[in-house]
C-alpha cells in the first residue's frame, strides 16, 4: 500500500501548509454541491450513511503518490553519470519483451517490474476475458457513458482538471488528441487475451502508469503546481476515482441508458478493471470486487471533492468543440452539427441544467436520450440472449469503434502519447 505520510519533497509554504493540515485545501470544499450532485448515486448505491473514516483516507490520499513508478521515473531522471539511471530504451523493452530481455538492468527498473510482472492470487483470467467482452459489447454506449459522464461530467470538480489544463489540454486539436488516447487505452483493455503479460492492453496500461508517474514527478519539481490546495497532481485518491468511472460509472452509465447487465457481467467488468488497477498502481484496498462497492466508494470521493474551476469549462468546451469539427466524411457539415447537437443533448441528460451552467456549456432538452434507450432496450432483451445476438453486438461495437479511430485519428495510426522524459 502506498504510505499514507505523502510527498517526501515538499519544501517551504507547501510544507508547512502540509503540517497544519493532513488535507489540502479542496477537500470537502463544496458540500452542499456534492450531496446534490450525489443523490441519485447515493441512492443507487444504498448509502445510508457517511463513512467519515472513508472519507478522511480520501483526503489523506491525496498526498499519497503511486511509490513504485515514482521510485522508477527518479532512476529515469538520475544524471547519466551516476549509476542505476534507466533510460526510455531499457523501459521500453522491458515493457515489450521482459526484464529478462534487459542485461543488466538498473535495480530501480527491475523493481518495477517485478511488481508489474507478479499476477496476484486473485486475478481470475477467464473472468478478465468475459468482462472485456461485456465492454465490446457495450459499443457505442460505453463511448456515450465514458465521454459524457466519467470525463465531462469529471470535469465539474477542481483538480485533475487542472492538471490537465497546466499540460496543454485547452485546445480543440489537443482535446481531442488526448480523448482519442484515452479511447485507444480502453478500447485495448477490452481486446482478447490484451490483458496478458504481451497483451496490447497490458502494455498501454503500463505505459500510462508511467506516464503519471513522470507528469507526476515533474509537476511536484517545477513551481507550477500547488500542493497544498489540491494535493500531489498525480494522487492516490484522483487515481483511485478516476478507476471507478471506467467501471461503477460505466456500467451505472450503461443502464441509465437501457442496456442490462447481469449480476455475472457486472462482476466479470469490475474484475477487468480491479487488474487494470492493480497495473496502474492504484492501492490495493481500493480495487473493488463488486459494482455496489465501487459506487460507495465514487459516492464518497464526490463528497471529498471543490468546487468548480475555469478550467472545467475550458475542458469541457474544448471537447464539444472537438466532437463537432472532427471529420464525418459525406455531409460532413450536417453530421458534425448533429454531432455537438446530440452531445449537448446527452449531457444535460447526464448533467442537468446546473450541470451544464457550471460547465458553461449550452442547455438544451435531452432529446436524443430516448432513441438510445430504446436502441439499447433492444440490444439487451433480444440480441443479449443468444450466442449469435451476441456476436452481432461484438461486431457493432468493433465497427464503431473503427469509424471512432477514423475520426480522431483522421486516417493515421492509433496510439498513446510518448513518455515525457
Amino acid at each position: 500500500m502506498t504510505s499514507l505520510q505523502g510527498p517526501g519533497r515538499l519544501h517551504g509554504a507547501e510544507r508547512r501548509e502540509r503540517d497544519a493540515s493532513p488535507y489540502p485545501e479542496r477537500f470537502r470544499g463544496a458540500p452542499e454541491r456534492s450531496l446534490r450532485i450525489g443523490r441519485v448515486l447515493r441512492h443507487v448505491a444504498g448509502v445510508d450513511h457517511v463513512d467519515e473514516d472513508l472519507l478522511d483516507l480520501i483526503g489523506r490520499r491525496m498526498y499519497a503518490r503511486d511509490e513504485p513508478g515514482a521510485a522508477l521515473v527518479r532512476a529515469m531522471r538520475a544524471p547519466r553519470s551516476g549509476g542505476g539511471r534507466v533510460t526510455m530504451a531499457q523501459f521500453g523493452k522491458a515493457l515489450d519483451e521482459g526484464i529478462a530481455a534487459v542485461p543488466d538492468a538498473p535495480a530501480a527498473l527491475a523493481r518495477f517490474f517485478a511488481q508489474v510482472d507478479e499476477v496476484p492470487d486473485w486475478v481470475d483470467p477467464d473472468l478478465i476475458e468475459r468482462g472485456a467482452g461485456v465492454v465490446r459489447r457495450l459499443g457505442r454506449t460505453a463511448a456515450d457513458v465514458l465521454l459524457q459522464l466519467s470525463l465531462i461530467g469529471g470535469y465539474r470538480f477542481g483538480g485533475p482538471a487542472d492538471l490537465l489544463a497546466e499540460t496543454g489540454g485547452l485546445s480543440g486539436a489537443t482535446a481531442m488528441r488526448r480523448l482519442g488516447e484515452t479511447e485507444t487505452w480502453t478500447h485495448a483493455v477490452a481486446q482478447p487475451g490484451a490483458m496478458r503479460r504481451r497483451g496490447e492492453g497490458f502494455r498501454l496500461t503500463v505505459h500510462v502508469r508511467v506516464m503519471h508517474a513522470l507528469i507526476n514527478d515533474r509537476f511536484e519539481r517545477n513551481g507550477r503546481w500547488e500542493t497544498g490546495r489540491w494535493g500531489l497532481p498525480v494522487n492516490q485518491s484522483d487515481q483511485a476515482g478516476t478507476l471507478g468511472l471506467f467501471s461503477g460509472t460505466l456500467l451505472l452509465g450503461a443502464r441509465f441508458l437501457g442496456r442490462q447487465v447481469s449480476a455475472e457481467d457486472s462482476l466479470a467488468v469490475m474484475h477487468l478493471w480491479k487488474y487494470v488497477g492493480h497495473l496502474l498502481g492504484v492501492d490495493e484496498d481500493w480495487l473493488f470486487d463488486t459494482e455496489r462497492e465501487q459506487n460507495v466508494f465514487n459516492y464518497h470521493v464526490l463528497l471529498a471533492q471543490g468546487g468548480q474551476t475555469p478550467a472545467g469549462g475550458a475542458l469541457a468546451g474544448a471537447l464539444v468543440h472537438g466532437e463537432g469539427s472532427l471529420h464525418r466524411g459525406r455531409l460532413n457539415a450536417l453530421r458534425a452539427r448533429y454531432a455537438r447537437a446530440r452531445l449537448l443533448s446527452m449531457l444535460r441528460y447526464w448533467l442537468g441544467r446546473e450541470g451544464m451552467e457550471d460547465l458553461r456549456l449550452p442547455v438544451r432538452l435531452p432529446w436524443a436520450v430516448p432513441p438510445v434507450v430504446a436502441k439499447n432496450l433492444v440490444a439487451s432483451l433480444v440480441l443479449g440472449h443468444s450466442e449469435p445476438g451476441r456476436r452481432q453486438l461484438d461486431r457493432a461495437g468493433a465497427a464503431f469503434r473503427r469509424r471512432r479511430d477514423r475520426m480522431l485519428f483522421d486516417g493515421g495510426r492509433r496510439e498513446i502519447g510518448a513518455l515525457p522524459l
